[in-house]
């Protein structure tokens, strides 16, 4: 069982201060990230935005302008501030209001630091140019930069007490965040293909002829693109019936966050699946206001108590 130690009312400005910072950043930047974290008590969402500030560094990274030779070199520099942070020897009045923040959230909360050393390795994968062959290779990948970070976040969330399967959450996290990482490889195909990244498995490119890659707003000529995406999407939806298995594991708020970050991706994979081609043309996209029906609905219970009734009746 994975329980939390809130952190205390009261802390120092310093660490209020690392904390506003990391909050700022998750609001600017996390565009469906942060309805779900709204949703969680102070402490927790105070974590959350240091987990999310450190992942964002490492993304940026990644997605920078620099050499691959210095992009390497700054991950290895943000592995090193990771293992300051958890060697517990970064100081409250330390310049990086991240390493702050993140601190004090380890010392607070069992999040398995190692998961953002996973995160740091994927970011390498991308700097490297890795391609996959087979769903196998890609999953490697996406559970570097996305499982992850869904294991880390369990660390803050905890899970209650006597809740039936526990052992597994864990899994279901990691789940979760392969369910999220594939909805952003299917959004983004063009926008990855610009910057000369192919994440989509090589044998599933060629079973629907699309080997020949997405260079313009229109499937490569004789292909089966619509088919490409159907199958992908399918993949993803089985992940995400999986990872739900969370939901009943998690307290009121904690299954509000997830159930919110999860059903934005779920919807954009509606959208992505009644209409393929539409991820060629630009990035598909949620208004705000049906993003925040979706925060009201994971508020509300109502997805973990349908996958509570799915998972009784399968024991049944």
């Amino acid at each position: 069982m994975i329980r939390t130690v809130e952190a205390p009312p009261h802390m120092s400005a310093p660490v209020l201060a690392a904390y506003s910072y990391c909050e700022a950043i998750t609001g600017q930047q996390a565009r469906n990230f942060a309805y779900g974290i709204r949703l969680l008590p102070t402490p927790k969402r105070r974590a959350m935005s240091a987990l999310y500030a450190f992942s964002r560094r490492v993304d940026d990274i990644g997605d920078g302008t620099l050499a691959p030779d210095v992009k390497a070199a700054r991950l290895e520099d943000t592995r090193a501030l990771l293992a300051r942070v958890r060697d517990r020897s970064v100081d409250e009045d330390d310049t990086d209001p991240v390493a702050v923040a993140l601190s004090h959230t380890a010392d607070h909360f069992p999040v398995p630091l190692d998961g953002l050393d996973e995160l740091i390795d994927g970011v390498l994968m991308d700097v490297r140019g890795e391609t996959y062959e087979t769903w196998d290779d890609l999953k490697v990948y996406c559970r570097c930069v996305a499982g992850a970070i869904g294991r880390l976040s369990l660390g803050v969330f905890g899970t209650e007490p006597g809740a039936r399967g526990v052992e597994r959450a864990p899994e279901y996290a990691d789940t979760l965040g392969l369910a999220l990482q594939l909805t952003n490889i299917l959004r983004d195909v063009r926008e990855d293909a610009e910057d000369g990244r192919t994440y989509l498995p090589a044998d599933d490119l060629a079973k629907f002829g699309c080997s020949a890659g997405f260079d313009g707003v229109h499937p490569p000529a004789g292909s089966d693109f619509a088919g490409l995406v159907h199958f992908e999407v399918r993949r993803a939806r089985a992940l995400f019936a999986e990872g739900y298995r969370l939901l009943p594991m998690l307290d009121r708020r904690s299954g509000a966050c997830v159930a919110a970050m999860a059903g934005i991706y779920r919807r954009l994979l509606d959208r992505i699946e009644r209409e393929p081609e539409a991820v060629l043309r630009g990035r598909v996209s949620l208004p705000g206001r049906e993003k925040a029906y979706v925060a009201v609905r994971g508020l509300s219970g109502l997805d973990a108590r349908h996958v509570s009734r799915r998972t009784i009746r399968r024991r049944a």
